[in-house]
């Protein structure tokens, strides 16, 4: 069974977000692609596209997420509102990878400002290949992450 992945951009990201989602969906390990928006480049205040497809992984309807705005940044701190997700900005390859085995992001943001697009698409065909080892010594960390959360 393959990924089950939500794709949201703004505006700034609308054109990526097309690219990318075909790209998806063209994927042998992605199961499903749920577009949330947005439909066209209009403007579009990101926090409602983060916030909605942080909150349909946050449910298990989806196991990642996939949000493009002109940073990555903005997305980014919109979907880490959404309780129990971890959302982080990557522009690299090293930082995807450490983004999933490291911190089990179920939530990976770009910026389309930041950078090109063939950039873009390695660095989600990477993101595919990623998975979290809840056995490794990384899961200590992710755990005591998910501790604060149900402090606050």
């Amino acid at each position: 069974m393959g990924w089950k992945i939500v794709i949201g951009a703004d505006d700034a990201g609308f054109a990526y977000k097309e690219a990318l989602r075909d790209l998806l969906e063209d994927d042998p390990r992605v199961e499903s692609v749920h577009d949330v928006g947005v439909a066209d480049a209009a403007a579009t205040p990101y926090p409602r596209v983060a916030v909605a497809a942080a909150s349909i992984v946050a449910r298990g309807d989806a196991d990642r997420a996939l949000l493009i705005c002109g940073t990555g940044l903005g997305v980014a701190i919109a979907a880490n509102k959404v309780h129990g997700i971890r959302a982080v900005t990557a522009h690299d390859s090293y930082s995807v990878e450490r983004s999933v085995k490291s911190n089990n992001a179920q939530v990976l943001t770009l910026g389309a400002r930041v950078i090109g697009l063939e950039l873009a698409k390695k660095l989600v065909d990477e993101w595919l290949e990623h998975r979290f080892d809840p056995g490794s010594p990384s899961a200590a960390k992710v755990r005591l992450i998910d501790e604060y959360e149900e402090e606050a």
